[in-house]
């Protein structure tokens, strides 16, 4: 299936719920490929990357930060990132605020909660979440708008299901007060148990553009 029949399927499945094309590691022409078919939202997992592809491409893609944040890499996404999904420790709401306001916008960003079996998983826990949410007036050029999380990489759908429960609790329990619309959880493997539990914002790679090339 090419990239832009591979668009259109999900387009159709997924309805109101927002597909990120996870293009991280594929060449601009793909991405080309497939915002000709419609598609505007980009997920990349290095800034750099993301920075020299919102260069070559066109400017009304919005681009999705979804990898670990290194905050020295920050400036380079700060004048045009759409949403950062992966704010997993208070140091990088610091420098996100800093290099906003720089720049005289704000920046729309999720807090990341490790819900996942696997260490190696970044995230908060619910004692961290609580900390930063109770901090958020101290940055004002960052908007938190949600809650992004990553399952457990297992064929268990019992475990992953519940996994997301944890999380779409956890949501609910402050998107309300805080006025949260995205809860962004869901890859290529598992977004139909995420849907299922809520998902706003499902990320999708290697079903779209195929495997990665990491040479």
């Amino acid at each position: 299936m090419s990239i832009a029949d591979s668009i259109s399927k999900y387009k159709r499945e997924l309805g109101k719920v927002q597909l990120v094309a996870v293009s991280k590691t594929k060449p601009s022409s793909d991405i080309l490929e497939a915002y000709n078919a419609g598609q505007r939202h980009f997920g990349e997992n290095k800034i750099q990357e993301m920075a020299s592809k919102f260069e070559e491409l066109p400017k009304d893609i919005c681009w999705h930060m979804i990898g670990h944040i290194q905050t020295n890499k920050i400036k380079y996404m700060a004048p045009f990132v759409h949403l950062v999904h992966g704010v997993d420790r208070r140091k990088v709401l610091v420098e996100l605020n800093k290099q906003a306001a720089k720049h005289d916008r704000v920046i729309h960003c999720l807090l990341q909660i490790h819900i996942a079996r696997e260490e190696t998983k970044f995230g908060l826990d619910q004692g961290e979440l609580e900390s930063i949410i109770s901090e958020l007036s101290e940055f004002p050029n960052v908007k938190v708008v949600g809650l992004m999380g990553m399952a457990t990489n297992t064929n268990e759908e019992e475990a992953v299901n519940r996994e997301f429960a944890v999380l779409k609790s956890l949501f609910e329990r402050y998107a309300d007060t805080h006025g949260w619309t995205t809860l962004s959880m869901g890859m290529s493997g598992d977004y139909k148990l995420a849907i299922e539990n809520g998902s706003t914002h499902v990320r999708i790679g290697s079903a779209i553009f195929g495997a990665r090339n990491y040479s």
